[in-house]
């Protein structure tokens, strides 16, 4: 699943976009430098039920916005983007 996947499902699970998770964890100060991943992944499961992988993928967003390495980009594997750019305003 793309890293995009995994954000449209999440949108799709929780009604929430990621920019809406970015301003929900900079209300709690989730986005501190010294966060740990663990404390937001707590969050996540509690408020929303949010299991690991799609946690992570919320961590990831919450500490480096909407940028993605090109790792993926261009393959054709299930793992690919289309970019390095992820569209954190939702899926529509």
């Amino acid at each position: 699943m793309s890293f995009q996947a995994y954000l449209d499902n999440i949108e799709e699970k929780t009604g929430k976009t990621p920019n809406q998770f970015i301003a929900m964890a900079k209300e709690k100060g989730f986005d501190a430098p010294g966060t740990k991943a663990g404390v937001i992944l707590a969050w996540l499961k509690e408020e929303f039920d949010l299991g690991r992988g799609h946690g992570m993928t919320i961590v990831h967003i919450i500490k480096n916005g909407g940028t993605i390495s090109d790792t993926h980009v261009g393959t054709t594997g299930a793992h690919r983007d289309e970019s390095t750019t992820l569209r954190l305003d939702g899926k529509k």
